[in-house]
């Protein structure tokens, strides 16, 4: 155990590219639990698109995290000291405890989970959040039958990763976009999707017409820009699209404008922003589902792995520009 608690905190808020000047790094006494509440030491920490936003103090779904606050983060951990008698020592859980060593945390803001068969990283990942939302974007707002098309964007990452993997499972004809030959291979080769894009080899519309042609029915949406806005001309009617993410857009002063918008209109469709926190009443079954499959080796995952709380900054600003290669994760011990 350490003697004293390292944090990453947030110190000016980005305007364009996040830069590692955004940080500050502090050190900090050990919290010690008060009435009902766990210590815990942080093993792994999660990184994500959505902590962009929350660095910005513009409108949005959440409040911005303050200047000269600890970044905003899940987490994985072990239970070191609880006032809690749900918890004890030894114990595993996931909580937010954002960008530090060890956190404190009420006990009903923390889930104990289990590593013996589903390893304590893979609760950030696709058994976590990222699982999640993948499962209730799908289920919930695609909608996929047997025989439909189901394209995913930034496919080779934590969420589309999981999208793509459990249209397959119901029968579905899946087709991924990511960046570069090698994620797309990965996306075909080892996650099974039926074909996958590289946005980044120059012909976007006619490679996406050459994949699709008999067009899209569902579209799991994670980058925007202008890889949605073409997709949106190969969508067949009354198609269902669930956005999620709108990364190509988190670090620009100029945001893309959309041109085929009007495609909403002509084909009718169904177009559903969400944010997976708000429909907590879904998770149970998401994570049984998701939990049974990894724990029967029925559905892969890849983590990006940074070493130390030091290098969170570096990793999150690779995580933003695609550097990444599934599951961007830091690792704290």
């Amino acid at each position: 155990m350490h003697d004293q608690n390292l944090q990453c905190l947030l110190a000016e808020r980005p305007t364009g590219w996040v830069e590692p000047r955004h940080f500050r790094f502090e050190r900090s006494p050990i919290p010690t639990p008060g009435d009902g509440e766990v210590l815990v030491r942080n093993h792994w920490l999660s990184l994500d698109p959505y902590m962009r936003g929350r660095m910005s103090d513009a409108k949005s779904y959440a409040e911005p995290v303050a200047l000269g606050a600890v970044m905003v983060g899940g987490t994985a951990g072990e239970v070191i000291a609880s006032r809690d008698p749900q918890f004890q020592p030894g114990d595993k859980v996931v909580g937010m405890l954002g960008w530090q060593l060890y956190g404190v945390a009420p006990g009903r803001a923390l889930q104990k989970v289990d590593d013996r068969q589903v390893p304590l990283s893979a609760y950030l990942g696709p058994v976590g959040m990222p699982g999640v939302t993948a499962w209730y974007g799908l289920n919930r707002i695609c909608e996929p039958k047997a025989g439909e098309t189901v394209v995913v964007t930034a496919a080779a990452g934590a969420v589309g990763s999981v999208v793509g993997q459990l249209a397959k499972a119901k029968g579905c004809r899946v087709v991924g976009v990511a960046g570069g030959a090698h994620k797309c291979r990965y996306v075909v080769e080892e996650l099974g999707f039926d074909a996958c894009v590289d946005y980044k080899a120059g012909n976007l519309k006619a490679d996406l017409k050459a994949a699709l042609p008999g067009g899209v029915d569902a579209l799991f949406e994670n980058v925007g820009g202008d890889i949605f806005d073409v997709l949106l001309t190969r969508t067949n009617a009354f198609a269902r699209i669930a956005l999620c993410g709108m990364i190509a857009d988190y670090n620009t002063t100029d945001p893309y404008c959309m041109k085929n918008l009007r495609a909403v209109l002509i084909h009718r469709l169904k177009l559903q922003g969400f944010i997976v926190s708000e429909h907590m009443d879904q998770w149970p079954a998401a994570l049984r589902e998701l939990a049974g499959l990894v724990a029967a080796g029925r559905l892969r995952w890849r983590e990006s792995v940074a070493q130390g709380l030091e290098n969170a900054p570096d990793a999150f600003i690779g995580m933003l520009k695609g550097q990444n290669f599934g599951k961007q994760l830091v690792k704290l011990i």
